[in-house]
């Protein structure tokens, strides 16, 4: 996700002239609700009602179902060096505040129910009368050197919790959800005729945050709403807040719910669907959707993000982020969290960029692979390595840049000498036994990337061509099998995948796996018809592989979506016993079941690179990330193929 926003605003001095528009009270009301009550009707809609919630007249200053910007609400400093842009509906508000390099809210009991998101820079937040640091980060393009995933710190506040903020030397950007409504801050906007008190919700629900607590709101899991929309819940005793991503192509049918929603456009575009009309909303539009008020969505070629907050919580998605968490949670067991292991930036020998990991003989092996930040190779200054469990390690074998790996027999290991155009069969000393494969058709082979081997002895390896030589030796991306009794095979035509890049096969050996690194992008030589997804094949009797199918489609981030592109950079797969497939990618290790059903996604600072299941019950999933390793305790066992 993309979640820069816009920081033009309307100062102070423009709030004479904002026009409050209170729905019920204008002309188009009536109107709305007659045409409501027809399109009801006609898509044979339920209508529900929710009681007990507390009324008030206080006017939003969005009219409903009219989609409006940011930057023509109500706008005002709240403090020195703070502004705020404001909008509000009958039970939440939402403030985005920019704050001044270290620029203060002063210290206040807060009269509602608060959630903070840092959405740039960073800030000290008062939490039990401790200063908590809080920050923002946004996504890295990776080079060869360094990558970074994306943080949104947030914590919530109850009600009467003492608060104090004070921006970092940057500055910052905040979003806050506040519920009920701030009085106080509705005084400062010039709002008359208040009333002394606002009444909270009768019935709250239980939240699914602790209070007074930091979370990273991409450590929350995905929950699917709809078919191609996923969103991050997080929910109060009487707001929700779902942050949304939403496909290219995918779509919301008309629907209603009892509840009010306001949805603020974060990247991409849509066609909101508002009764009969539709309106086009990009980053930075807003619209309110009063309860019951017939909506839908048509999403663009881009793709969506956007906060849904909904006043009161919806029992429905907190039931669907349950079973969604569920199903996670019998994979990755609740409480386990990525633990750093290795930090090969500040031991020797150092570690660059880790590839390749398998687990054989109680030792991780892996290759470490020398880049610039332009990914121009260095064999000489790359090494294989043999790591202990506890993330102690040293080089088997120095000046040769290897890549994917695997146990072999004799306790061996197939390595992908990627820079060297083969692939070779080496001891756990570093001891090169014999070149297993170097060329195909009468001509080197390019770049081993990845590589397993099959019950039978035969070996699978992907060519993504990713090799520093300009012209290349085979006429493209391709996918080979070595027999048993050495013979090769390409099994995909030549740039089938525009690159090739992780393999695993099912534990039955029945399914061989290929996932498509990149895709669909200006700067790539090669587009294909894989796109984002994980492809499936039979494998048959001679090892090469038919009936090609989309197994899983993977996820792609905003920067992706934005340019167009279809490139995960998914790389390096495991797989368990029960078939369940996790893949490293630019977002995160995302975990499919065996019927490539998105599971869940384990979140790190850094893209993860490949990764392996091992330990001594193969249920701790071991992850690379450039000069990082990590591991997570798993509640299954990985699947290997030792020969």
């Amino acid at each position: 996700m993309n979640w820069k926003l816009t920081k033009h605003f309307i100062y102070s001095s423009c709030i004479a002239a904002l026009t409050i528009v209170l729905v019920g009270c204008s002309p188009s009301g009536p109107k709305w609700k007659e045409k409501n009550d027809a399109l009801i009707a006609e898509h044979d809609l339920t209508v529900r009602e929710l009681s007990d919630l507390p009324e008030h007249k206080i006017e939003s200053n969005l009219e409903a179902g009219e989609v409006t910007d940011l930057e023509t609400l109500t706008t005002l400093e709240l403090y020195p060096g703070i502004t705020a842009s404001m909008f509000w509906g009958t039970g939440n508000m939402v403030s985005v505040l920019e704050l001044s390099p270290n620029a203060e809210i002063p210290a206040e009991e807060l009269p509602a129910d608060r959630f903070v998101f840092v959405m740039e820079g960073s800030i000290e937040q008062m939490i039990d009368g401790n200063p908590v640091t809080l920050i923002s980060r946004e996504r890295e393009a990776p080079d060869g050197v360094h990558s970074a995933t994306p943080r949104i710190d947030f914590v919530y506040l109850e009600k009467g919790t003492e608060s104090g903020v004070t921006a970092g030397e940057s500055g910052a950007q905040l979003l806050e959800v506040y519920s009920p409504l701030r009085l106080d801050y509705l005084e400062k906007a010039g709002i008359s005729n208040l009333p002394e008190t606002i009444s909270d919700v009768a019935t709250t629900m239980p939240p699914n945050v602790e209070p007074n607590t930091v979370y990273d709101l991409y450590d929350f899991q995905l929950t699917q709403l709809a078919d191609g929309a996923y969103s991050r819940l997080v929910s109060g005793r009487n707001t929700q807040l779902s942050f949304i991503s939403m496909g290219p192509g995918s779509a919301f049918p008309h629907h209603i719910h009892p509840q009010e929603q306001m949805m603020f456009a974060l990247r991409g575009e849509c066609e909101e669907i508002l009764l009969d009309t539709k309106q086009k909303m990009t980053p930075n539009s807003v619209v309110r959707i009063p309860g019951n008020m017939v909506h839908g969505a048509e999403i663009g070629e881009l793709g969506t993000d956007a906060l849904d907050i909904f006043w009161p919580a919806r029992q429905d998605y907190l039931d669907k982020e349950k079973a969604a968490l569920e199903a996670y949670r019998e994979i990755i067991p609740e409480g386990a969290e990525p633990e750093l292991i290795a930090d090969g930036s500040e031991t020797e020998p150092p570690l660059y960029f880790t590839e390749g990991p398998k687990w054989m003989d109680g030792k991780i092996y892996l290759s470490n692979m020398f880049f610039d930040a332009a990914w121009n190779a260095d064999p000489s200054k790359s090494s294989t390595v043999e790591m202990d469990p506890d993330g102690t390690y040293r080089n088997i074998k120095e000046g040769i840049q290897t890549n994917g790996l695997y146990p072999y027999k004799n306790g061996n290991l197939l390595v992908c000498d990627m820079i060297g155009h083969r692939v070779l069969e080496m001891t756990t000393d570093g001891r090169i036994v014999r070149t297993v494969v170097d060329s195909y058709d009468g001509k080197p082979i390019d770049g081993p990337n990845d590589i397993i081997t099959d019950a039978k002895g035969g070996i699978y390896f992907t060519d993504p061509q990713f090799t520093m030589e300009a012209e290349k030796f085979q006429p493209g991306r391709a996918v080979y099998y070595v027999s048993p009794e050495g013979e090769i095979t390409r099994i995909v035509e030549p740039n089938e995948f525009a690159m090739p890049n992780g393999i695993v096969l099912s534990p039955d050996g029945k399914t061989l796996y290929i996932n498509n690194c990149y895709d669909n992008e200006s700067w790539y030589p090669v587009d294909s018809e894989k796109d984002n997804f994980i492809w499936a094949y039979d494998v048959n009797d001679d090892g090469t592989i038919s009936n090609g199918r989309q197994f899983a489609e993977v996820f792609l981030t905003g920067n992706v979506l934005d340019r167009k592109g279809k490139s995960t950079s998914a790389d390096g797969m495991a797989i368990d016993t029960d078939g369940n497939l996790y893949v490293a990618t630019y977002y995160g290790v995302q975990i499919f079941n065996s019927e490539g059903t998105f599971v869940g996604m384990i979140n790190l600072p850094s893209f993860p690179v490949s990764l392996c299941f091992g330990g001594e019950d193969m249920k701790t999933l071991y992850m690379v990330s450039y000069s990082q390793v990590y591991k997570i305790e798993t509640n299954k066992t990985g699947y290997i193929n030792y020969l």
